[in-house]
């Protein structure tokens, strides 16, 4: 039966992201007010859904912020996007350029400022970025990027990626570590959403101007101690 109701459940979400991206289109067009105030109700969507429907809940712990800051996130599954994006007023991502392509999809991410970038030519694109949000081209916000470079299963292991380190002096913010144990309920792969407490946790900002090995061991050490944690309390303990 769990199966079955989650089975439904991912069918109604991507409807409601075709029904929502077509019904705020021309709002989004027009500004990038509206391509956030879709996004937003997409996500408001999903998480209630999701809740009746499966029985899976969703809690944020902690301040999201709301200045422009960087947000490092723990990255499980497709669920810490939908949490973290909906927390946040002007999240934004950096996304491949291929997507930028994609109907809709990449318009919408082009509306509410993601980078677009090609491999190897980040800094470019950040550097962008910086200068279009200065000279008012763009408003700021909240850049999300997911340090281990991609959806990590609860209990793997996989190295963080020294770019993190290389946008946060570029960048020139604060940066908020974002833990999570949502794959424990919703994982990387498969239909089977599991009833619980998915938290996402936004932990005490870490100021700008350390050191990139030092920014990127505390990173990783305030963000992995804090999803073991999460993923302890949904029951869940790492083998060793």
């Amino acid at each position: 039966m769990q199966y079955l109701r989650s089975l439904f459940f991912i069918g109604q979400m991507y409807v409601a992201m075709l029904v929502l991206a077509v019904a705020y289109f021309p709002w989004a067009v027009m500004s990038a007010t509206g391509a956030h105030a879709a996004c937003h109700a997409y996500c408001r969507w999903v998480l209630w859904t999701l809740g009746w429907m499966t029985g899976l809940r969703t809690e944020v712990r902690g301040t999201p912020p709301t200045g422009e800051v960087m947000i490092a996130a723990k990255h499980q599954s497709f669920l810490d996007i939908i949490m973290i994006y909906n927390a946040v007023p002007r999240g934004k991502f950096i996304m491949k350029r291929e997507l930028m392509y994609a109907p809709l999809l990449g318009q919408y991410g082009l509306r509410i400022g993601c980078v677009p970038v090609d491999r190897g030519k980040r800094g470019a694109a950040i550097a962008k970025m910086l200068s279009d949000v200065k000279s008012g081209k763009q408003q700021g916000g909240q850049l999300i990027i997911y340090s281990q470079g991609t959806r990590v299963a609860p209990g793997a292991k996989r190295p963080y990626k020294i770019g993190t380190g290389a946008l946060y002096e570029q960048l020139g913010q604060p940066c908020v570590p974002a833990a999570t144990n949502v794959g424990v309920f919703w994982p990387r792969h498969g239909i089977l959403r599991k009833p619980g407490l998915a938290v996402v946790e936004f932990l005490p900002e870490i100021a700008p101007g350390l050191p990139r090995h030092a920014f990127m061991e505390r990173l990783e050490s305030e963000v992995e101690a804090a999803s073991d944690a999460l993923m302890a309390e949904a029951g869940f303990h790492a083998p060793r």
